[in-house]
Parts: C-alpha cells; structure tokens; sequence
C-alpha cells in the first residue's frame, strides 16, 4: 500500500531539519512526504530544499494567519496520495523503524496512535549543534526512558478499543485516509492549540473506526518548546463536548472544499 507521511510544522526550521535527518534513517521509506508548513518564513523553505533531492518531499503552504493546524492538515492530506496517512508533528525525532511499525500494525477499520519520548531542555544545546537524530535509552536528555524501548513482539499486546484514549496525541497519529474523508477531516472551526485531534478521533469512534495504541514502536521524541497559546481551548472543547454529546460523525467546515 502506499503511505504518505504528513509533517506539520510552523517556523521552527532547525527543528525540522533534524526531523527531516531523521527520514532519511527510515528503513521503510512512505511513498511521499508532505510538509503542511502553517505560513512559516522563508528560512524554512530553505531547509526543505536542502532535502528535495534526498526524500520524496512536498512542501504544501499557506499564509500565516494564526494557528490553523486543522487547515493545513486537511489541504495536506487532500493532496495525499497514499491510501494509509502517518501524521506527525515537526518537532518529533523519528526512530529508525517509525513508518515501518505503523505500516505493519495498520488495520482496516482501525486508527493507531503512538507514545512519544520527552527531550529535556537543557540537552537542547547539544540537540541542535551536533544534529543529534538517534537516542539511546540511557540517554540522560530525555523523560519517560521507558517508552524508547524498541520491542516489536510486543507491540500487538493493545487491542482496538471503541474508547476515546487519554494519551492519543496527533503528533503520532495514523489513520486510512478513506476514514478520514468519510467524517470531513479535521474541524475547521477549530483553530488556536488544543483538541483538534482528539475531536476528530471522537468523529472516526463515532462510524465505528476503533482506536488502537502501539506501545514498544512506534517512537518519537518530541523536542521540548514552550506551551502554544491556550486561548481557545475553552471553545475548542465546547466543539469536541457536542461531538460527543450528539455523537458526531460529520463536521460541516471541514476537508471537501479542497478535494
């Protein structure tokens, strides 16, 4: 099947390089890699050109106009042409085997969500100038040690569950993208930080799309930043609250205007 990997990312260009250093490790490459850039500067561009040669990339950008993840992920995977998406966020190291180990766990009628691991801030400095790409478990610069074991003949021990999961986190995320066309994408009236994602797992649990954790693969390793703005999680959740309560599927401003 073809899979396309979709990063998310908005002016942090040193980060994503390291990202994109990490794509190139990858020991199952995606058919296409699609940068949903959210308006960043030019200094961006840059690093994603320095990787055209090197990786099946495609940079899709719009104005910056605030924080509109929900849009520029529904043009992303839009344009996406494989038939199964990985999602990530352009702050979060891949380990080697990351697109393999969604690729292997992906099942029909499921969407799978993956831990990350927490780089501290103060190994930053050495993060950035010696562009490190692999974290090993006993490295003393990140949290949670525990989640970069690497252990396929454990991954399958979650079973899909019909349940909306606490740790879902979008920035490791993969869904078919037949299912996410079915619910409209992503809600557009949802912009600013915070609920986007799990509002839209709630959507795909409502037409019986089960969720499924993978735990042991899977890997990612989120660079510590200060917190976006919270100013429309309230209204955000009130969005996700009515998805629930009148148990949603569909959301009207949401992907067909761009397909």
């Amino acid at each position: 099947m073809k899979v396309s990997l979709i990063i998310t990312t908005y002016n942090w260009h040193q980060a994503l390089e390291l990202v994109l250093l990490t794509a190139q490790k990858q020991s199952l490459m995606p058919y296409e890699i699609i940068i949903a850039d959210d308006g960043s500067g030019n200094e961006t561009k840059v690093v994603i050109d320095q990787f055209k040669d090197k990786l099946p990339l495609k940079h899709l950008w719009h104005e910056d106009d605030g924080f509109r993840r929900t849009v520029i992920l529904n043009k992303a995977i839009a344009q996406a042409q494989g038939e199964y998406i990985i999602q990530l966020d352009g702050d979060c190291l891949m380990h080697p085997d990351f697109v393999k180990d969604h690729t292997e766990m992906a099942v029909k009628n499921q969407y799978l969500y993956g831990s990350r691991v927490n780089i501290r801030e103060e190994f930053l400095p050495e993060l950035f100038q010696n562009k490190v790409t692999q974290i090993g478990f006993f490295n003393s610069g990140i949290k949670n040690k525990t989640r970069n074991l690497h252990l396929p003949f454990l991954m399958k021990m979650y079973k899909a569950n019909d349940q909306l999961s606490s740790k879902l986190r979008g920035c490791n995320l993969s869904y078919w993208k037949k299912d996410i066309l079915k619910i409209n994408g992503y809600n557009e009236d949802m912009t600013g930080w915070g609920k986007e994602d799990s509002e839209m797992a709630i959507r795909l649990l409502n037409t019986g799309v089960k969720g499924r954790r993978i735990r042991y693969g899977g890997i990612i390793y989120h660079i510590f930043h200060t917190v976006k703005s919270k100013s429309r999680v309230n209204i955000n959740e009130s969005i996700q609250q009515k998805a629930i309560d009148e148990n949603l599927t569909y959301c009207p401003n949401g992907i067909d205007k761009y397909l």
